[in-house]
């Protein structure tokens, strides 16, 4: 009898290992309903103490999203409607009705951006941004996309020169280019990495064939160059 129970709880830990890839059409259902065409980039949330970080980060979701196959309107565009409807703070939209969203621009969806942390380390080498992203229909209100991300940014040189001296010229190069890295740039990096899964709209190459691609976590951490 004890022979039989340590083979079932071999059996149940070998199966609780081979976890299942998730796919995007299982992950992302709601996104393969609707099918949304048109996405209104709404000015981030900014939960940081660098007061810059919501400008900055705003002009860094236009591209990605087009390249993920999306027709998007220009941030530059809507920016001025934001704020003449007192849509700016977008943290009273975030869970409310999007319906004008619809109706005044013609938007499927929303994109929402909570900026949780940006942080900037010139020694090391390093800019880090956590960023949730969350995709919601104007029509249903339903999220059709959500996902989080903690990315680091290495910015780190190496000239390869040898011993203190070189370590030295590392370490002033390497402060140098940290400090140089657009906000920008570092901003669109992260964006590209978290918005990898997101299956792709009209205008990629993939639209409605990515079903079966495989699905990230909900939550990642990563570093890009």
């Amino acid at each position: 009898m004890k022979k039989y129970v340590i083979l079932a709880l071999v059996a149940l830990f070998i199966s609780s290992c081979a976890t299942k890839q998730i796919t995007r059409l299982e992950q992302y259902p709601k996104m393969y309903e609707e099918k949304p065409l048109t996405i209104a980039v709404m000015p981030p949330i900014n939960r940081t103490n660098f007061v810059e970080a919501k400008d900055y980060f705003y002009t860094t979701l236009y591209a990605p999203l087009c390249e993920k196959g999306y027709y998007v309107y220009s941030p530059m565009l809507t920016m001025e409607m934001f704020q003449s409807e007192s849509a700016y703070d977008a943290e009273q939209f975030i869970e409310a009705d999007l319906s004008q969203f619809r109706n005044v621009l013609g938007a499927d969806a929303a994109m929402f951006t909570i900026i949780k942390s940006w942080n900037r380390n010139k020694v090391g080498g390093k800019l880090t941004a956590g960023v949730e992203y969350i995709l919601r229909s104007t029509k249903t209100g339903e999220t059709l996309y959500k996902r989080e991300g903690l990315i680091s940014v290495d910015t780190s040189v190496r000239t390869g020169s040898g011993g203190l001296f070189g370590a030295l010229v590392d370490l002033a190069a390497t402060a140098i280019a940290t400090a140089a890295t657009d906000k920008v740039v570092a901003g669109r990096m992260c964006t590209v990495y978290v918005l990898s899964d997101m299956p792709e709209g009209k205008y990629g190459k993939m639209y409605d064939q990515d079903q079966k691609a495989p699905a990230g976590k909900s939550y990642i951490r990563g570093t890009v160059r």
